[in-house]
């Protein structure tokens, strides 16, 4: 990791902990005022608890131009996301995606690529719905590749945070707990129940904490749905394509919603953030990644609304090549920060039991 941002952000943290003006704001305060020195280790699990809700900062008496300058915000991010490029497998890609967003357009372009190249090449054999378009065999050829090299590169970058931050063993507790801080994003209430101060400074409001949730919610729907679809063909003999009340149907279309709205809401927000308040070399490769996501979700539902005309095999393509993106870039974009965020609250609940 960088040796100049761990020295920045402990030289603040240092400084917070001596004035604990914000403690009770988040789960960042609470861990940094359990002691007084902060190794690499600390700082990095200081960095992936913070939400960047800027609470702290608007609340700060010794911000600019005061001469401490404290922006602890911005100095979590860059450790956040250094520790995110650090960790990552293969490391170089993680080092490329997260601060050129134009390689997630790139990607993207690939995936589309490939999947007109596959819808063309490889064809079906006379399926029905998006199977006339493209075989189940196909989408399982190209989709399981994509769905578990992410995952293990995934596990590998877990594993190595892990070590970083002294983690131990895991309890069902811990984990029970970790969900249910996810689960109600209670730290992008600011500690107060007020909201957060993300997009307008003094201003608490709960917008980014409820495009969290639909974001989060929609995308979980989504990966229901397609597991219900899975379930069903093969342990009940029943294909796809699935009438409007069935459970994948309901599950999909509820997640679509809920991804394309919330990927919607998000940038709106961040437009309106201040981005010197976060890590400003990263800014565009989190923009291009909700607008990917949000692409899923809304492609995903054009998708369904055209299955029946002849411009059903160009939004498959269109869709499946933005899944195929999304899938491949998830360790090396802000996809991975949901991973890392729910393994810091993990370890926090081991300290609180500590």
């Amino acid at each position: 990791m960088q040796i100049d941002l761990l020295q920045e952000a402990r030289r603040q943290a240092e400084i917070c902990n001596a004035c604990r003006y914000c403690e009770g704001y988040c789960s960042v305060f609470p861990s940094m005022h359990a002691g007084r020195a902060f190794s690499d280790g600390d700082l990095t699990q200081l960095a992936n608890l913070c939400h960047n809700c800027r609470g702290c900062y608007y609340a700060c008496q010794y911000t600019a131009p005061h001469e401490f300058d404290l922006n602890l915000p911005k100095a979590l991010a860059e450790v956040r996301r250094d520790s995110w490029e650090s960790f990552a497998w293969p490391q170089p890609l993680a080092r490329r995606f997260h601060t050129h967003g134009g390689a997630i357009a790139l990607a993207l372009v690939i995936g589309f690529a490939l999947l007109l190249w596959a819808i063309r090449s490889i064809g079906s054999a006379g399926g029905d719905g998006f199977y006339a378009a493209l075989s189940h065999n196909a989408m399982v050829a190209i989709f399981l590749p994509a769905f578990l090299l992410p995952l293990i590169s995934l596990v590998v970058g877990l594993r190595r945070y892990w070590a970083t931050v002294d983690g131990q063993t895991v309890r069902l507790g811990d984990i029970m707990a970790a969900l249910s801080m996810a689960a109600k994003m209670k730290d992008l209430a600011a500690g107060h129940g007020e909201g957060c101060n993300f997009e307008d400074e003094d201003r608490f409001t709960h917008g980014r904490r409820h495009v969290h949730q639909a974001i989060m919610y929609g995308f979980l729907l989504c990966f229901a749905a397609t597991s219900a679809g899975t379930v069903m063909h093969y342990g009940f003999d029943m294909p796809a394509p699935y009438p409007l009340w069935s459970l994948p149907k309901l599950l999909g279309i509820s997640g679509g919603l809920l991804l394309t709205v919330g990927c919607a809401g998000m940038v709106a927000l961040k437009l309106k953030s201040d981005p010197d308040l976060g890590d400003v070399h990263a800014w565009g490769g989190e923009i291009g990644f909700i607008l990917l996501l949000g692409f899923v979700g809304l492609s995903g539902l054009v998708l369904y609304l055209l299955g029946s005309t002849a411009l059903m095999p160009l939004m498959l393509a269109l869709h499946l090549g933005a899944v195929l993106a999304f899938f491949l870039l998830t360790p090396f974009t802000k996809m991975a920060h949901g991973f890392y965020r729910l393994t810091a609250l993990i370890r926090d609940a081991q300290r609180k039991r500590s």
